[in-house]
């Protein structure tokens, strides 16, 4: 058995001591990471891996988005995607010695106006996601598991509220769509939601809030995903919503499963 998390860190640099705790807290077998914001040659590699985390798949760029994989388990670097030609670091594969594939997904958050012909950035991020089908349909992925910040909560209960967030960007239908797609594409099994069929669940809370806890507006927006062949081997899903309490936090928390593979 092992457990992954993933945890959009928005700086891996000025949030090392925040990994480094939940490293030390919850001692995953493997931790991947969005927005890391450095390009790998300063990545903070020597404090992960006093804590056993030897073992590094990343791809950086200075400053913005980048994607890593911290394990403790031998892995093999399994390559990488530029989906839509953005020139973006946001996507990262790595093979386990038992031959799962983990990718790494680092979704564009896509501004703020839910509309391709106003906003680039939100066009941008639907031409991700079609490409993302594209590859699955293409690929047909086995013995998988995708996580990451996918930048959609895709299900009523994803977001605090269904109806107040149908024309702000990360739940409008037409991402919500295109997200499903790419899901179905893939035959991928959403592990969080295998796990918690039922009830609101949240993985980010705007630092907008000046009381996050107390407003409660938060969103589903990092997930766990498998391919069929090994979903069942999926469980204990839990989201760690008292780190989104830490000190200088970023605004996501981790997200964790278990497999028994």
């Amino acid at each position: 058995m092992f457990t992954i998390a993933t945890w959009n860190i928005n700086s891996v640099r000025l949030r090392e001591a925040l990994v480094t705790r939940l490293l030390t807290e919850e001692a995953p077998d493997i931790l991947c990471l969005q927005e890391i914001k450095t390009p790998i040659d300063k990545f903070p590699v020597d404090g992960f891996a006093a804590l056993g985390y030897r073992h590094l798949v990343a791809r950086g760029q200075k400053g913005y988005n980048g994607v890593a994989i911290l394990s403790k388990l031998p892995i093999e670097d399994a390559g990488d995607r530029d989906y839509a030609s953005l020139g973006h670091a946001r996507h990262v594969a790595a093979r386990l010695e038992n031959g799962v594939t983990i990718h790494n997904f680092y979704v564009p958050a896509g501004g703020d106006i839910p509309d391709r012909e106003q906003n680039e950035k939100f066009g941008q991020k639907l031409d991700f996601l079609t490409e993302m089908r594209d590859a699955f349909h293409a690929d047909n992925p086995s013995r998988a598991i995708l996580v990451g910040d996918l930048n959609i909560a895709p299900r009523e209960d994803d977001v605090w509220s269904h109806k107040q967030l149908l024309k702000i960007v990360s739940h409008t239908p037409v991402e919500v769509e295109h997200l499903g797609a790419a899901q179905d594409a893939g035959k991928w099994v959403d592990i969080t939601r295998k796990d918690i069929p039922e009830g609101l669940l949240y993985s980010w809370w705007s630092y907008r809030a000046k009381d996050w806890d107390a407003a409660d507006k938060g969103r589903r927006l990092d997930h766990i995903w498998a391919t069929p062949d090994i979903a069942n081997a999926g469980h204990g899903s839990r989201i760690l919503r008292p780190v989104r309490g830490w000190d200088q936090p970023s605004d996501h928390v981790p997200v964790l499963a278990s497999f028994d593979l």
